[in-house]
């Protein structure tokens, strides 16, 4: 058993705000035609959700069981698998001269599902690996609650952001930006903080999580890229789907965690690294993607 993280309960109210807050933000420019796109040309997107929700939570149970990972440390991993896929990665998709609107179709139907298959996913791969099955029943989880929560900081401001945006589009070319920058600012103020307060531990748990979420992180992304190979997409749709895949929602992650399993350390060390980690990883691959031609 890791030493838990330390962390003020009321923080939790703020977490939520930062997801939902950065939900609508991203939300702002959907349409319903985003959606739909989906129906027209669903190779692409669907590709991508296949990756998203199967085959990387799937590798990532694999893996951590093949590797007897801790269980706190597995859980961690295979919570943030079965997490959507994190919403700068639309910015970082057009950074990467990727296909826009193939990543923004992935994160609104992502962000929709993940409802129902974040918590669906996590229980299932948990309890699938052997090693973390039995850690797994000493931490009760409640599918409906994850599902409940899931639909107020993702789902209801998704919804709220397109509303807006169509009803006040005027509104929407001043703040989206700002909103973006400001939102990515607080989560990376609110995740350094939190790091602070813990730094012995983290310190002294360096060594067993930072491999493991740099790994995992190649994992998704090699999961998006090949996807997008064995189907050859064109270049632009490929780079959409790697970073759809590999950019998780590690925010939506750390409200699970601090919600409902308060005391799960490890799993609190591999979320909140993720959330720094892909970040960096998603915009070097964009830097270099952008340097990259292909037509």
């Amino acid at each position: 058993m890791i030493a838990a993280v330390a962390f003020e309960p009321r923080s939790l109210i703020l977490l939520n705000l930062i997801l939902a807050l950065m939900m609508f933000g991203v939300s702002l420019s959907l349409r319903i035609e985003d959606f739909k796109r989906i129906i027209l040309s669903p190779i692409a997107p669907i590709a991508g959700l296949f990756a998203q929700f199967f085959l990387l939570p799937l590798a990532t149970c694999l893996f951590t069981w093949a590797l007897n990972i801790d269980p706190e440390l597995a859980l961690g991993m295979i919570l943030v698998a079965s997490c959507p896929g994190g919403s700068f990665s639309n910015i970082m998709t057009w950074l990467a001269r990727g296909n826009v609107a193939v990543s923004v179709s992935m994160t609104a139907v992502s962000s929709l599902a993940a409802a129902i298959l974040t918590p669906v996913n996590f229980a299932f791969y948990g309890w699938l690996n052997p090693h973390t099955r039995e850690y797994l029943t000493k931490i009760t989880i409640e599918p409906s609650s994850i599902l409940l929560l899931v639909l107020l900081v993702l789902a209801l401001p998704l919804v709220l952001g397109m509303v807006t945006g169509r009803r006040l589009p005027d509104l929407v070319v001043h703040i989206q930006k700002p909103l973006r920058i400001f939102s990515l600012l607080v989560l990376i103020v609110f995740v350094a903080i939190a790091f602070s307060s813990n730094f012995a531990l983290f310190l002294e748990r360096f060594h067993s999580f930072f491999w493991l979420v740099v790994g995992h992180n190649l994992l998704a992304l090699f999961l998006g890229y090949g996807m997008g190979l064995m189907l050859k997409l064109p270049v632009a749709d490929r780079r959409a789907v790697t970073l759809e895949v590999g950019i998780q929602n590690s925010g939506l992650g750390l409200v699970i965690l601090f919600t409902f399993f308060p005391e799960a350390g490890g799993m609190m060390l591999i979320t909140a690294f993720w959330g720094v980690w892909h970040l960096v990883s998603g915009l070097t691959l964009s830097q270099i993607w952008a340097r990259i031609p292909y037509e």
